[in-house]
């Protein structure tokens, strides 16, 4: 199983996203800004990083196009979770760096079965 950094404001959304991909096997990292992910992806590698698009010190676009930088982090899939859906906000994601989209409530099936896709990991 992969090793999976999330980066979102919300505790509860942190929870609900370790109980599910940690269930399933993997190993997950909670980070509470993109500042945080930041520091973290620099410090260890995931095979996957999901983020939210609106947090306070970092938001997941200046997340995304960061993470691109560095030398492991180039083609290893972004996901973002998050309220925003304006077609607007999926183009500046895609251009920020983003592997896929799922917007916010979502189910864990849904989550699982995107992760999936992108990852290979299930």
């Amino acid at each position: 199983m992969g090793k999976i950094l999330i980066a979102d404001d919300s505790k509860a959304i942190r929870c609900m996203l370790i109980n599910v991909l940690g269930g399933a096997g993997h190993e997950v990292t909670e980070a509470g800004d993109g500042l945080e992910a930041m520091d973290k992806a620099a410090q260890e590698r995931f095979n996957l990083v999901i983020s939210d698009v609106n947090m306070p010190n970092m938001d997941g676009f200046t997340l995304a196009k960061q993470l691109r930088q560095l030398e492991g982090y180039r083609f290893i899939p972004i996901i973002f979770l998050t309220t925003e859906d304006a077609d607007e906000f999926k183009l500046k994601g895609r251009e920020a760096g983003a592997t896929a989209w799922i917007t916010k409530p979502f189910s864990p099936k849904k989550l699982i079965e995107v992760v999936s896709k992108v990852t290979g990991l299930w």
